[in-house]
């Protein structure tokens, strides 16, 4: 990937690895962040290749958390932690509805990093609406 394109172009990817995709078509759900915490530590450029790499680190009732990376050769450029919902018409869908469309039953999130659940944890304690 160049440092220009989207980072969509790394999560739409995993959605279609695991089969989330047929899942969204098929129910008529959408995909959605819902949030995000970015560490950038070192610039890439126009035009530099990049490799991105994308994974699932585990869900709640509402959510599923994703970390997205940017690599050049063995340097780690960036990192994002988001937080991801699938949507229908009545708003969030819980991800164990979503992982049973996919034909994935009973199965409990993975143990979240402790670095994934204090974000979580501190988010709980943001101020919303902003205070202005």
């Amino acid at each position: 990937m160049d440092a220009g394109e989207s980072p969509d172009l790394g999560r739409i990817p995993l959605a279609q690895r695991v089969g989330l995709i047929r899942a969204l078509a098929r129910n008529r759900w959408g995909l959605t962040m819902a949030g995000a915490t970015v560490m950038y530590r070192k610039r890439v450029r126009m035009f530099d290749r990049v490799e991105t790499r994308s994974r699932a680190l585990g869900w709640d009732d509402k959510f599923i958390y994703l970390e997205q990376s940017m690599w050049k050769g063995d340097t780690c450029t960036s990192h994002v932690l988001y937080r991801s919902a699938v949507t229908d018409k009545n708003g969030i869908v819980a991800p164990a509805r979503v992982l049973s469309a996919m034909g994935i039953e009973d199965i409990p999130s993975p143990d979240m990093p402790d670095w994934v659940t204090g974000w979580i944890e501190a988010d709980r304690h943001r101020p919303w609406p902003p205070e202005m």
